[in-house]
């Protein structure tokens, strides 16, 4: 069994058995048709994976690695705010007739800060950081800048990181504010654990832990029938981890650069109503 899986599932009942319903609430998201999506929710849900054990892709559904992956680099590598630098259209929703989704994600890590080493973005301290000053307890980035969340359009869910060296491990907590947990959970847990192994192999370390922490966890009214199933499967064993190990400065990866082998994983083909 895949520990994401395992995971996944214990969480899922956690939210579906003990979680507090929002359905007596004015709520912000809205389905397609314009009725408020209502969710069940847990506060403060956190997970921990062992990355050096095994990749915690699920397999009760596939999760789309290349996209995932192209969005982690798109945001992380590319620093961009545009969806049309990006494969993928999943940020179409929120995009203005320019492709721009304003002053958030990529856009907030490629803002330059003077620092007493020299001026640097956030990628390129965390960077510098891993390298010169492992054993820092200052290594994070913080893309949630209330001056100007009116130029976002969209609050950054996954918004904060901060980088651990422990025993030559890189460890990495992610903080998010709000979590889909059928859409996309796994999504960001695959796409942080790729980008632990990235920073970990340009900067002379092992990869260590992930840990995930959503304050808002939920499931939406329209997606519990659908998580109810899913958490009976029975799942598959975790996928191996590749990556070339040839690069050894970040910005040469590419989507191409990881893959997943072995990928075995349940068919799920239902379309997937989003809240937005």
């Amino acid at each position: 069994m895949s520990y994401a899986d395992k995971c996944f599932i214990e969480n899922c009942r956690d939210i579906l058995e003990n979680g507090f319903s929002d359905k007596d609430y004015n709520v912000r998201p809205k389905w397609e048709d314009g009725t408020p999506a209502h969710t069940v929710k847990k506060f403060a849900m956190v997970t921990r994976y062992d990355l050096s054990k095994e990749f915690p892709a699920m397999t009760l559904r596939r999760t789309a690695f290349k996209s995932a992956v192209d969005e982690i680099l798109w945001i992380w590598q590319k620093k961009s705010n545009n969806i049309n630098e990006l494969g993928s259209r999943i940020w179409d929703s929120w995009a203005d007739e320019t492709g721009s989704i304003g002053k958030a994600y990529g856009y907030q890590l490629g803002v330059k800060h003077q620092y007493p080493e020299g001026e640097f973005d956030q990628v390129d301290r965390v960077l510098y950081d891993l390298k010169n000053n492992p054993i820092s307890r200052r290594i994070m980035t913080n893309i949630y800048v209330h001056q100007d969340l009116h130029e976002m359009h969209l609050y950054p869910c996954a918004y904060s990181m901060t980088f651990n060296v422990t025993e030559g491990k890189l460890n990495g907590i992610l903080n998010q504010r709000s979590q889909d947990m059928l859409v996309a959970n796994n999504w960001n847990v695959c796409q942080y654990a790729v980008l632990l192994h990235m920073f970990a192999q340009v900067s002379g370390l092992k990869v260590g832990e992930l840990v995930h922490v959503v304050a808002d966890a939920h499931i939406y009214d329209r997606h519990i029938p659908l998580v109810k199933e899913l958490i009976t499967r029975e799942p598959f064993p975790a996928p191996t981890f590749k990556i070339d190990t040839g690069i050894t400065d970040f910005y040469k990866f590419t989507k191409d650069s990881v893959s997943l082998e072995n990928y075995q994983y349940h068919e799920f083909n239902t379309k997937i109503p989003v809240a937005v």
